[in-house]
């Protein structure tokens, strides 16, 4: 029989791969079961197959964002003036706004296209991933480098990344209600062989693309990607979007009344609307900024209607101009395209120090972050376990040398000490002992036989050596680490489950569980053909399920209430040396189990026989103290929820500094609050939880729920929380923190969706990192909208207060032409903003407290700021233009100066030139002023020594800032001097000795602003002063010392 192409399958197979053998499937698509394809043959498949994606799934939208363009409120009072010039035969001015228009339209078309194409970019890095094996290693590939013939393992929480023909499943479950519109998980065995007209929902030994694992763990040969899945098949005969109509209210019996359907059609075009300006879609910060840009736009019509008003309401051409120009002045057209560009900046800059950003909303929420709490293992530790002590009750302590080669079973040596169970957890118990040979160790020695089947077999990992002669493991660092250590004795896993006569074989398999923090393998003896389980886990989860343990030589005794004190007793001691502690056990089963069958685990975890402890340590990272320390700094308090013991994890908070060294000259009620375990947090009430002092810093033992409780609680006292996560039982809590954070290196895919960032390095000190660029962006977005108002803010002052320089006719003569304008905004304000956008961030940017959310970007200071630079920089245009009008000039304001240039007009042309230039260079200026907004412009380093230049190379470090500022003051001149375009466009005349006054009035705007900054620094200073302990309650730090403070006093 020839090779037909199947349509579902999408690779060359002789019939649909249900109805196959594994092994065929495998053969037929040139998959290695053991090893996996190469990496150039991966390459090589990618190139033949195509990516492993969806076609047309949304996506880069040019049109879209081309409407956007277009649809803001900014835009529509530039197209609206621009039909008001044109209507009025205006045609300098209406030629000079409608340039504006499609300069900003095309600059923002192409900024926010290339803002949409980074984030596409970081969808896909933070899209889901897959385990593959390729070259024998077990590898981490973004799912669209999935290819046929990949071999792939997954577990609960991974999304299946293509349509997998499994090959082994242990209790494997996956929910297809995606798919199937089953809401139940279905099972899955891969050893069935299926007939060809079966459904997708009957195909129990296949696994199909985007369904998600809800149980067990699998392994599967890749035979379709992309568009040839199943749900590539749906895909492409589903191409239609969600209605954005709303839903007409109905009675029960499904009619409605007349009203219902005016109701939802208003409600449908009011949404319409909204989304066309902007107020109901994007991030808070773009919703807010779109709502102030529709304010703008009716103060700009009420100023228009206030020139209007001052003329008498005449319809001459110059009073309309001046009305346009004075609308004009309020319009910030390029705050939303810089807003864009910065945030698109900020997320790139994020990728480069490990952190995707998932959720644009959360870029606004970092910055305003008072609480981290935190997973310990691979996140503050480095997730690089390393087995150091095996107690054995019957024997005594082993004691693992420090290697470096933590995956190489035959490097560093193995102590043993007879010592008494209390000495395993001193730091030199095995080492007083006798080094020997693993074999030896073992030759004759029963109790660390069993032992050791427990640690091997009750273990997922794989330990072996590649094709390169390589030691190279595959599964969890925990178990990794147990593994190697078995491997010391002979006792790897492979070796006693695999080979033509294995020694064991498994049965059945019950994975991890957080809420029983036990896993159990059961095993087929092959000599007696006896069942045995083999269960690892939390040493108090054991211990309860034990009834016996082998406590001397003479065999099992049974568990008494001492022999359990004296295992915690040790349990402490091996904790205390920051060891992570499981303790180990098994039993042989009298009942027999069918293969693959769902045997209740709570009827086998009983009554075991305890084996012993193991100790693993996990060094804490070398960066996870500093960062403790700068979250500290920054008023930010960090809580370490884990699932170690409260003695490990105890140690390892103090080790990196989340608890005080001098803990112990703390009240009680104090210390016992900032240490405890899931069950202890969980037994208190919530108004209990919020009467504790303080919320716990370390919670050990730590389940979903309470990191769900602790999440709530933060909320009742008013913080701002990120969380972190990695498995499918923390999405709910990843949801309910305000910034959900998963881990990209060992999180599940879950965990990936419910999250609003993603760590690639799975590091804590990415979260500060996140936290300080979400504080860099809040902090130059302020500087840029206030700049930019406070512009407008002078230019409609200027205009408003201008109405007052009437000429013979009556009509008001403008300091400020609408061209001149329109320059101002786009010229320099635009390009300088923008600069600002990629300013980096402030010397003490993480020696403040949070920002609060509840205020944004308009705080007080920034709104009495925009008030004060505003009127500043008017009040000085507007004496440069009465200077040169009045002071210097005849005071003729002319006839009909609004419109054309004239002998009798060259004053009010050459003081307009003076305003424009004043208010030009007062532009430029403010913008580095900006840089930072109390410090003055020529010391924003406070640390630097050079005490007269520094302000030089400040200025020369924002080289876009620089040369945007610098632009600004060369293209200044061409507007002045060249004929045609300084008379007929900008409506003013070249200047010669007005340049002094220009001068003298860009050195008192200096004074001005650095007086004011001057003052604030001074009122700061004194609230500081006044208010020491302001925020005192979110530093960590600062907790401690009011609460050592606290107890010397009692004591004295």
């Amino acid at each position: 029989m020839g090779k037909q192409v199947d349509d579902t399958v999408g690779t060359q197979l002789q019939r649909p791969a249900h109805t196959l053998p594994y092994s065929q499937v495998a053969e037929e698509l040139g998959a290695d079961r053991n090893q996996g394809l190469s990496d150039a043959d991966a390459r090589k498949r990618v190139e033949q197959y195509g990516r492993n994606e969806l076609e047309g799934g949304g996506g880069v939208q040019p049109a879209k964002i081309l409407v956007r363009q277009i649809a803001n409120a900014m835009i529509l009072v530039l197209i609206l003036a621009m039909v008001v010039s044109f209507a009025i035969k205006s045609w300098i001015e209406g030629g000079v706004i409608s340039a504006v228009v499609v300069l900003n339209i095309v600059v923002g078309f192409f900024q926010e296209f290339q803002a949409e194409k980074t984030m596409d970019s970081l969808r896909s890095l933070s899209s889901p991933t897959a385990n593959a094996i390729r070259a024998g290693r077990n590898i981490t590939v973004p799912t669209a480098e999935i290819v046929p013939g990949d071999l792939v393992e997954m577990k609960t929480g991974d999304t299946i990344p293509a349509d997998v023909r499994l090959i082994e499943a242990v209790n494997f479950e996956a929910d297809e209600a995606l798919l199937t519109g089953e809401s139940l998980p279905v099972r899955k065995d891969a050893e069935v062989v299926l007939d060809e007209e079966l459904t997708a929902g009957d195909r129990f030994n296949v696994a199909f693309s985007s369904s998600t694992v809800t149980r067990g763990r699998a392994q599967g040969v890749v035979f379709a990607t992309g568009m040839r899945t199943e749900i590539g098949a749906i895909a492409a005969a589903l191409r239609k979007k969600g209605s954005k109509m709303r839903m007409v209210k109905r009675k029960e019996d499904g009619t409605a009344a007349a009203h219902r359907y005016l109701q939802a059609w208003t409600l449908t075009g009011t949404d319409a609307v909204g989304r066309f300006l902007g107020v109901n879609v994007g991030t808070p910060l773009q919703k807010k900024l779109s709502q102030l840009a529709i304010l703008l736009f009716w103060i700009a019509v009420v100023c228009a209607l206030i020139v209007l008003g001052a003329n008498g309401f005449s319809n001459q051409q110059e009073v309309i101009i001046y009305a346009v120009a004075t609308g004009l002045s309020m319009i910030p057209a390029s705050l939303i395209v810089v807003l864009t560009i910065t945030m698109a900046a900020g997320t790139k800059r994020m990728v480069e120090r490990h952190v995707i950003v998932r959720n644009l909303n959360s870029l606004e929420a970092l910055g305003a972050v008072t609480d981290i709490c935190s997973d310990k293992t691979g996140t503050l530790t480095q997730g690089k376990m390393v087995v150091r002590k095996a107690w054995i009750p019957s024997k005594g302590t082993y004691s693992v040398d420090p290697s470096t080669e933590p995956f190489n079973p035959t490097a560093g040596t193995v102590s043993f000490d007879e010592s008494a169970s209390r000495n395993a957890g001193t730091e030199d118990a095995g080492e007083k002992g006798r080094r020997d040979t693993p074999s030896n160790l073992l030759d004759g020695n029963s109790a660390l036989e069993d032992y050791l089947e427990v640690a091997s077999l009750a273990n997922l990992a794989t330990v072996q050596k590649n094709n390169d002669n390589e030691w190279s493991t595959r599964g969890d660092p925990t178990e990794i680490a147990i593994q190697v250590f078995a491997s010391r004795f002979d006792r790897n896993r492979l070796s006693l489950t695999s080979g033509d006569s294995p020694q064991w074989t498994s049965i059945v398999e019950f994975p991890f569980d957080s809420d029983v923090k036990k896993m159990s393998v059961v095993c087929r003896h092959s000599h007696d053909n006896r069942m045995h389980i083999f269960t690892k886990g939390a040493v108090e989860r054991i211990v309860e399920s034990c009834t016996s343990v082998r406590w001397s030589e003479d065999g099992a005794t049974k568990m008494t209430a001492e022999i359990r004190e004296e295992i915690l007793s040790n349990m402490e001691a091996l904790a205390y040396l920051g060891l992570r502690v499981l303790a180990l056990a098994s039993k042989p089963l009298e009942e027999d189990i069918e293969p693959k069958s769902d045997p209740d685990r709570n009827t086998l975890e009983v009554e075991l026989v305890f084996r012993g402890l193991i100790g693993l340590y996990d060094p804490p990272r070398p960066e996870s103290a500093p960062s403790v320390r700068k979250c500290a700094e920054a008023g930010i308090a960090v809580h370490m929820l884990t699932g170690d013991h409260p003695g490990t994890a105890r140690a390892i908070a103090l080790d990196v500094g989340i608890l005080p060294k001098r803990m112990h000259e703390l009240s009680g009620d104090v210390s016992d609050a900032m240490v405890m375990t899931a069950s202890q947090f969980d037994k208190l009430s919530e108004p209990e939880v919020d009467a504790l002092p303080v919320l716990p810093l370390v919670v050990a033992r730590c389940t979903p729920d309470t990191k769900v409780r602790m999440i709530e609680a933060l909320h009742r006292r008013r913080k701002f929380a990120a969380m972190t996560g990695d498995g499918v039982n923390d999405s709910p809590s990843l949801k309910r923190a305000d910034v959900g954070i998963a881990m990209g290196q060992g999180g599940s895919d879950v965990a990936k969706d419910a999250s609003d960032i993603v760590l690639t390095d799975d590091n804590f000190a990415s979260i500060l990192n996140a936290i300080e660029e979400g504080r860099r962006m809040f902090d130059n977005i302020q500087k840029f909208i206030l700049h930019l108002l406070a512009e407008n803010i002078a230019q409609a002052s200027t205009l408003l207060v201008g109405l007052a320089f009437k000429d013979d006719s009556g009509i008001s003569v403008f300091p400020l032409a609408p061209v001149e304008i329109l320059w101002v905004i786009m010229i320099t304000s635009g390009m300088p903003d923008m600069g600002l956008g990629f300013e980096i961030a402030a010397p003490d940017i993480m020696q403040r407290p949070p920002q609060s959310l509840k205020r944004g970007v308009f705080t007080l200071e920034v709104m009495l700021d925009m008030l004060v630079y505003g009127f500043w920089t008017a009040a000085l245009c507007l004496s440069s233009f009465v200077l040169v009008l009045f002071g210097f000039g005849d005071g003729n304001l002319g006839q009909g100066c609004n419109e054309t240039y004239s002998e009798a007009c060259d004053t009010v042309f050459r003081a307009r030139a003076t305003c424009f230039a004043c208010l030009t260079w007062f532009a430029l200026f403010l913008a580095w002023e900006m840089v930072s907004m109390r410090r003055s412009f020529f010391r924003m380093q406070p640390g630097s020594k050079r005490y007269f230049t520094q302000w030089m190379f400040d200025v020369w470090r924002n080289k876009f800032l620089f040369f945007a500022v610098l632009a600004g003051f060369i293209t200044i001149f061409p507007t002045l001097y060249i004929p045609v375009i300084n008379r007929v466009v900008f409506k003013h005349e070249g200047i010669s000795w007005e340049w002094g006054i220009v001068f003298v009035e860009a050195l008192l705007f200096f004074l001005g602003i650095e007086a004011w900054k001057w003052a604030k620094r001074i009122y700061f200073r004194r609230q500081a002063k006044r208010y020491p302990k302001e925020n005192s309650d979110v530093e960590v730090p600062k907790m401690f010392d009011s609460a050592l403070e606290r107890e010397s006093r009692e004591k004295a």
